[in-house]
Order: C-alpha cells, then sequence, then structure tokens
C-alpha cells in the first residue's frame, strides 16, 4: 500500500470532507489521527482500520503544540499534515452591526491562522521525514464570493500562503493545495437544500454532480504520496470542471430555436 507505514494527521477529520480524506489515507495504508474541538459520533474508519482522535482547539497554539508532541511521542513520526479545518456561515459583509468586524476576524483565524499554527508546529517532524503539507482551499478563493466574503479572503490568503511554504521549506517539505468546488457532505442541505436541490445545484458542475469526500481524499492521497514527489507549490483543482460561464446561458447566438 503506498502509504504504508506512514502517518497523517488530518485537522477536521471527524466530519464530512476531514472524514473523507481520512479514509482515503486509511485505506492507502496509512496510520492517521484526526483532531477537531469536539469528537466524532461514530469512529472514522475504513479497510478495517480505525483513525485515532485527538481533541485540539487549532486557534490555541499551544494546544497545537502539545498534539503535535503527542503524535509524535505515540507514532514516532508525521508524514503529512493536511489543514482540512475551517467554514463559515452565510453572512453578508453589510450585515451584524458592530460585532461584524469580529465575526469576519474569527472566519480569517479558523481558515487561515489555524493552518499556519498547525504546519507550524509540525513543521520539525515533517523535516525529519521529507513530509509534506496539503491545504484544502476553496473555489471561494479565485473569486468573488459574496455572503462568505471573509471566508474566500482566507481561502486565497492560504493558496498564497502554500506557496510560498513550498519555497522556504524545500527541499525537505512539500507543500500544496487542492483548491475545492462544491462536495456533497452531511451538512449540504444546509447550503443547497433537498435531494431535488442537490440534484440541481450537481447539473451546474461540468461533470454533473457534486464531488463526494472520497474524490477529495484521493487526491489528497496522491499529494502525499511519491508519485507526486515532484510537486511541490502546485494547486490542484478539484472541482468537476468549475462553473459553467453565465454568458453561454445569457447568450442569444448559437442556441437552438
Amino acid at each position: 500500500m503506498e502509504l504504508d507505514g506512514r502517518v497523517a494527521v488530518v485537522t477536521g477529520g471527524t466530519r464530512g470532507v476531514g472524514a473523507g480524506i481520512a479514509r482515503a489515507f486509511l485505506r492507502a495504508g496509512a496510520q492517521v489521527v484526526v483532531c477537531a474541538r469536539r469528537p466524532p459520533d461514530e469512529p472514522v474508519a475504513a479497510a478495517g482500520r480505525e483513525a485515532a482522535f485527538e481533541a485540539v482547539d487549532l486557534r490555541r497554539s499551544e494546544e497545537v503544540s502539545a498534539f503535535f508532541d503527542r503524535v509524535a511521542e505515540r507514532h514516532g513520526r508525521l508524514d503529512t499534515l493536511v489543514n482540512n479545518a475551517g467554514g463559515t456561515p452565510y453572512r453578508l459583509l453589510g450585515e451584524g452591526g458592530a460585532a461584524a468586524a469580529e465575526r469576519h476576524a474569527r472566519v480569517v483565524e479558523l481558515n487561515l491562522t489555524a493552518p499556519l499554527t498547525a504546519s507550524l508546529a509540525a513543521y520539525e517532524r515533517l523535516r525529519a521525514t521529507r513530509g509534506s503539507v496539503v491545504m484544502i482551499g476553496s473555489v471561494s478563493g479565485t473569486r468573488p464570493s459574496p455572503g462568505t466574503a471573509a471566508y474566500g479572503a482566507a481561502k486565497a490568503g492560504l493558496e498564497n500562503l502554500a506557496r510560498s511554504m513550498a519555497v522556504e521549506w524545500a527541499p525537505e517539505v512539500r507543500v500544496n493545495t487542492l483548491v475545492l468546488g462544491m462536495v456533497r457532505t452531511e451538512l449540504s442541505h444546509l447550503h443547497y437544500g433537498d435531494a431535488e436541490g442537490l440534484a440541481a445545484v450537481g447539473r451546474t458542475v461540468p461533470l454533473g454532480r457534486l464531488a463526494e469526500p472520497s474524490d477529495i481524499g484521493e487526491a489528497a492521497v496522491f499529494l502525499a504520496s511519491d508519485r507526486a514527489g515532484y510537486v511541490s507549490g502546485a494547486s490542484l483543482l478539484v472541482h468537476g470542471g468549475g462553473e459553467r460561464p453565465a454568458f453561454l446561458d445569457a447568450a442569444t447566438v448559437n442556441k437552438e430555436s
């Protein structure tokens, strides 16, 4: 198995995309540690193996440092860090009154500062194994993101951070970003509605569906594996072909009558 004997940490790996990534690493043979503020409702498992869980608030640097100390003590090494934890509620910039700026700052902290904190805490262990960091970015960081502007700004910063880290930490540590489009998770209904809404949204993607967490996991395994040994500072788009440009539907030429 291509990651047999290696150790991977997946932040926010207890549900959704993070759990999909953790399961892909388990199937590839890695020992996996997932962390989040709260334990999963059920163990994250695949291929007859189970990920270890650690409770960590990634916004607290002292907790993060202690967490990576425990990983090193219990597993003896660290080969891959997947910075997956993040997210945001829908909130327009002009809403929220006096507390709006603080709320948006917390979104940036979770989606940009926390991955930086985790990467810095993991760096020496990754350098020792010539390991890699995989950032989980978003198409929200590459286009306007009304309603999630702070999240989009943070994801744009995360992609740039990864490129800088790839230069500073070479050749010992590779750093790459997966730029995700829409993914079907247990929380998809909050964004897209019922099954009919999910299907309708999926039809807007050139490949005709939303991604599954396993699609993201397989791409993360590739970036962590020796097959990507010369890939660093890269951004891999995992978005099913992206979004159909609106002007194609609005144009009056070349339409069937």
